[in-house]
């Protein structure tokens, strides 16, 4: 039996000044407003590790200064957009890799990264007391759809290739992951927002390549809600959607790990977090 340990992903809503909408109701969806209830969130699950995305410069100087306040002692590795915290005084970081996917993709017309934003971070990492090392790798795909039907009314949602682009990326990403545990001779978490769901080709391509969806094999609970709900610049809902799991796009996928070693996959959605990002935070409790 080895030590457990938290392993989050968390998309926070890009979003650093208040919004037109949101100021004639009287309330406030920048990045300081929002920042509080962020840092509750990690007070209330206590994440060792969190794989972010959409986290803006400010917003991350923001995170810093208040889980500091909050006594959350999280060091920073700086991906654009896609930054990792972690826990330095349980975790020692041993190697590390960023990398922004390209903006075109030869063979598909489009451009497939919005201001840059889509990437994957990743970090090795030791377990100070056991000594076990693990690679942790935070993403963020492409996110329009190839499917008509699934965009929305007026089609700004559509793009062909789309499904395409993500599967594209994760083969970057996974390519990543998979130098460094040979190199490291350990097992691997990938998390993110990977704007796809549970049988689309992304997910898939990695399911292929030797990864588990932690849903598939937490041995104490399993989520199977999607943590998703509207909270855009124009508003936000007052309730969580209800999908099925596979309908999800937040993900957590594990390789290498010894059987049962995945306890739990959750997802946390307090009422209070509604306007605070769509993207509820997901984690694991991984036995090293």
């Amino acid at each position: 039996m080895g030590d457990r340990i938290r392993l989050m992903t968390h998309n926070v809503w890009n979003c650093d000044g208040n919004a037109p909408a949101w100021e004639a109701k009287g309330e406030d969806c920048s990045a300081a407003a929002r920042v509080g209830a962020l840092v509750q969130v990690y007070q209330d699950t206590q994440p060792d590790i969190i794989g972010c995305q959409e986290v803006s410069a400010l917003m991350a100087d923001l995170l810093k200064e208040h889980c500091h306040e909050a006594g959350l002692e999280y060091a920073l590795i700086w991906g654009r957009y896609t930054p990792i915290l972690y826990r330095a005084d349980k975790f020692e970081l041993l190697d590390t890799s960023f990398t922004t996917y390209p903006e075109t993709i030869e063979g598909y017309e489009g451009t497939f990264n919005d201001v840059r934003s889509k990437a994957f971070n990743v970090g090795v990492f030791r377990d100070k007391r056991s000594g076990q090392r693990f690679v942790f790798a935070t993403t963020h795909l492409w996110w329009k759809s190839s499917d008509k039907s699934k965009a929305n009314g007026a089609g700004s949602d559509y793009q062909a290739y789309s499904d395409e682009a993500r599967e594209y990326q994760v083969s970057l990403l996974t390519k990543k992951v998979k130098e460094f545990c040979t190199k490291y001779d350990c097992p691997a978490v990938m998390v993110g927002d990977f704007n796809t769901d549970y049988r689309s080709k992304a997910i898939q391509y990695i399911l292929d390549n030797g990864f588990r969806h932690a849903h598939d094999i937490a041995t104490e609970y399993a989520e199977e809600s999607t943590g998703y709900h509207y909270c855009y610049p124009a508003g936000y809902e007052t309730f969580y959607s209800d999908k099925p799991f596979e309908c999800a796009i937040d993900h957590i996928l594990v390789s290498g790990e010894r059987e049962g070693a995945v306890k739990r996959f959750e997802r946390y959605s307090p009422e209070y977090y509604l306007p605070i990002s769509d993207h509820s935070p997901a984690y694991i409790d991984w036995e090293l």
